[in-house]
């Protein structure tokens, strides 16, 4: 047998494999790599005068959150705390962060320190933080992100949406074990389901937390599939609602069949104001709907086509078409990148509700519920239409 150089024509054939794996792998990728940390700025507004420093409650399935790599869930949760630091002259739109080398304070997006907690404490301080908060200041977010995401990167998206969306509550983020290698997409999906009970206890359990106002859902990709069982899945045990508590569910560019999706909008029924944002142009949701035998992604799904304009009137959600912000080639992650869209959405949260807009959380000494005090008026802002987003609607 001889040894040594391929053949040329094999030399190109190998190389034309590994480009169509790095594009498969780009196509799906739901992690900051589609416009984060790019010169995305459709919009201009002004850079942040001085760094800020937010602070994030992390739920994780995967098995060790030290070492990224290691993704296969064990089927437990890890709970940790983080605080994070976004940089003077932050853009909204942008993930500041090095070329190479080490991230500076200074610059760019960075973790400032972590610390690991059990369950009880993990609860006990997301209780602390929402005592004495006013109005939908008490309210959670929480973030589920999509496939091929690192802990990292998912740190990284949530702190530049809660920054971004001048979201004035308590961030939470659900991660689970989506990095993944080569052609793993159908596997991805699998670890997904394996998650799926930890979300739902999560979701369970924020809402109960003492003076909380209200948990609010994003979630991106297949990171949409997730939440939406989740939800569905407490709304099978007698919590479409979540006793109240249940905010708004906002699904970025969500990789779920259309018929699986309207299955899960039986479920939650009129429980849940669900937003859906998508694009036409979103070339991820596009392989992922031939994967699955051509199957409809909600999230690609175009509202001037006649067919899917009735469909989406049909689930009763509410929808957002992003195609207009597409960023570059792959167009995923256009809800963060485009700071008019998450202005957006940051007014969504913030809408001011007539129950509770003059609530504060006050927990007692024994940890109980939480107690309602007068406070001043909350200025409404801008409630956020149908259709699509104008450029600088909110600006």
């Amino acid at each position: 047998m001889r040894l040594g150089p391929k053949p040329r024509k094999e030399r190109l054939s190998a190389r034309i494999r590994v480009a169509t794996v790095c594009a498969f792998m780009s196509l799906l990728s739901g992690c900051i790599g589609d416009g984060a940390g790019s010169s995305m700025n459709l919009f201009a507004s002004r850079p942040m005068t001085a760094a800020q420093s937010v602070t994030l409650f992390i739920a994780s399935t995967r098995r060790d959150d030290r070492r990224v790599g290691e993704s296969v869930g064990d089927g437990g949760v890890h709970h940790a705390m983080a605080m994070m630091n976004v940089p003077p002259g932050h853009q909204p739109g942008i993930i500041e962060a090095p070329t190479f080398g080490k991230p500076n304070p200074n610059s760019h997006f960075t973790m400032l320190n972590a610390r690991a907690m059990t369950p009880e404490r993990f609860a006990s301080e997301i209780g602390s933080h929402i005592s004495g908060r006013v109005g939908a200041d008490r309210d959670i977010l929480l973030y589920v992100h999509g496939f091929n995401t690192s802990l990292e990167e998912a740190r990284l998206r949530l702190t530049q949406v809660v920054v971004d969306a001048r979201f004035g509550g308590v961030p939470v983020l659900f991660t689970w074990p989506s990095e993944s290698g080569m052609l793993s997409y159908v596997s991805a999906k699998e670890r997904a389901t394996a998650s799926r009970d930890a979300l739902q206890g999560l979701i369970r359990d924020l809402a109960a937390t003492p003076g909380v106002g209200r948990v609010h859902v994003l979630a991106h990709s297949m990171g949409s599939w997730l939440a939406m069982e989740a939800l569905r899945e407490n709304a099978i045990a007698g919590h479409p609602d979540l006793g109240g508590k249940l905010g708004d569910v906002m699904l970025a560019a969500p990789d779920i069949d259309l018929g699986v999706f309207r299955q899960q909008m039986v479920r939650l029924g009129s429980a849940a104001r669900v937003s859906i944002f998508v694009s036409r142009g979103d070339r991820a949701l596009s392989l992922s709907s031939r994967l699955a035998g051509d199957r409809p992604r909600v999230g690609a799904m175009d509202p001037k086509n006649a067919q899917d304009a009735t469909d989406l009137r049909n689930l009763g959600v509410r929808v957002y078409d992003l195609s207009g912000f597409s960023n570059g080639f792959i167009g995923h992650g256009a809800y963060a990148d485009a700071p008019d869209v998450i202005r957006s959405i940051g007014a969504q949260l913030a809408e001011p509700r007539k129950d509770d807009a003059a609530s504060v959380a006050v927990i007692g000494a024994e940890g109980g519920s939480a107690s309602s005090i007068s406070a001043p008026p909350v200025q409404p802002l801008p409630p956020m239409d149908e259709g699509p987003i104008p450029p600088g609607a909110l600006r």
